[in-house]
């Protein structure tokens, strides 16, 4: 089925509307007050009970992230199975991102030392975000062919960058007016609490753009289903582990971005920790680089794809993970001053969009037809502040050392793996791989 201007625009409108939940509660708010949250629940020596386990409260957000994507390994996969076999896509899509918008609005009533409770609802609502984005990316293969992958792609992300900035720019002057007191019985906690849930209802709202403008596509795969689909899900994400073995390249690729794109998340996730914790920075410092952060990306996944188009693909993301790696040095040793802290942000901006969009859509050539969503699972295990393997490291390097300076240049090892194992891809043989195993 041919897609059309407005479906194409539906599909845009649902980055726009997720991205508000990336920003405003995974990047911004969420991280410092609920690490506020544990402190105020915490023994003297800084320690509060995870499930009978003893955690550091400063590790307890990170390890909240880290939990929740070790669940979307078991649910990804799944979920994404069925949607290519029944090819009900929107349905899945529109389902749980209504749950995760939910989950957010619920984070309104996080407050004391009910740590817990704003744990599991970061959980579940990670978790339905991802299974949603999934959908989301496995849209992308519907939406355009091979040539206008990158074009396509860098718009999403585009459009998603302006969404979450303009409810931050929202919500970044609701905080700063109440925090000066000059909205009367509403103080800083109380707003950062309406700027979680309106990220959800944001979410909520815009959802209903592509729920109305994404058609339906009878599944490419017509073979005989299982009466459950669940069983069904389940057979079908143990054949598509099996199948990916007949394209090493394109696993090997997702190894890469799994490595490197854990270091971009934690990055991006960890970076109002790292400010108002280790800098010492006011939240509102914090809020208006993560704002400046989502304008500038928008330019920047724009600029990536005309360079992605004359150098390519693979090229433009090497150069890239050499920019973020020097970001983390920089980090580490040089940012002090707020003034520091902003040019740093500015050059994050310039590859964070672009790294992500060119990715999204190099990955887009490396799968079979039919398989989108099933293969995106995997993608997206790793795709938009849904890594473990970097919050975890990040959590156990700030336990250990009892400094985030140390854990923000423990990602570097990401970048440098992840590039690495890139470099070595012979990506146009890749293609031609899946392109003859569909033959």
């Amino acid at each position: 089925m041919q897609s059309t201007k407005t479906e194409r625009i539906g599909w845009y409108m649902y980055d726009w509307a997720n991205s508000a939940f990336y920003t405003t509660v995974i990047t911004v708010f969420l991280g410092p007050y609920l690490s506020t949250i544990a402190e105020n629940a915490a023994d003297p020596n800084g320690f509060i009970s995870f499930f009978g386990i003893s955690i550091k409260d400063g590790s307890f957000f990170s390890y909240c992230i880290s939990f929740s994507v070790f669940l979307q390994i078991f649910f990804l996969p799944i979920f994404s199975s069925i949607a290519d076999r029944t090819g009900r896509k929107k349905e899945i899509l529109g389902g749980f991102a209504f749950l995760g918008s939910f989950a957010a609005m619920g984070m309104y009533f996080l407050e004391g030392t009910n740590y817990l409770y704003g744990g599991g609802l970061l959980i579940l609502s990670n978790v339905a975000f991802g299974i949603a984005a999934v959908v989301y990316n496995s849209y992308l293969n519907d939406l355009s062919n091979e040539e206008e992958r990158d074009k396509i792609s860098s718009i999403g992300w585009a459009i998603g960058f302006l969404g979450g900035g303009l409810l931050l720019a929202l919500n970044l002057a609701l905080y700063s007016m109440a925090s000066n007191g000059q909205i009367e019985g509403i103080d800083g906690g109380y707003a950062v609490r309406i700027c979680l849930a309106s990220a959800g209802v944001w979410w909520a709202f815009f959802t209903i753009i592509p729920m109305i403008t994404l058609k339906f596509r009878k599944p490419k795969d017509q073979s005989k289903r299982d009466g459950n689909v669940l069983v069904s899900g389940f057979k079908n994400f143990f054949k598509t582990l099996k199948e990916m073995r007949r394209y090493p390249k394109s696993l090997a690729f997702l190894i890469a971005f799994l490595l490197y794109n854990d270091g971009v998340q934690t990055v991006i996730v960890m970076a109002s920790i790292f400010g108002e914790k280790e800098l010492g920075f006011d939240k509102s410092v914090l809020i208006t680089t993560i704002l400046m952060v989502q304008f500038v990306a928008f330019f920047g996944a724009l600029l990536f794809n005309q360079v992605a188009s004359r150098y390519g693909a693979k090229n433009t993301i090497l150069v890239s993970l050499i920019i973020w790696t020097i970001c983390l040095f920089v980090a580490f040793g040089l940012v002090h001053s707020v003034f520091s802290f902003y040019i740093l942000g500015a050059f994050i901006a310039l590859v964070l969009g672009g790294t992500q969009a060119i990715s999204r859509s190099l990955f887009s050539k490396l799968i079979p037809k039919g398989k989108e969503a099933q293969y995106f699972s995997f993608y997206e295990i790793s795709d938009r502040g849904t890594s473990w393997l970097g919050p975890l490291l990040f959590g156990l390097a700030y336990q250990f050392t009892d400094s985030y300076r140390l854990a923000i240049l423990s990602l570097i090892i990401f970048f440098v793996l992840g590039g690495l194992l890139l470099k070595s891809i012979d990506i146009k043989q890749a293609i031609l791989d899946v392109n003859k195993g569909l033959k």
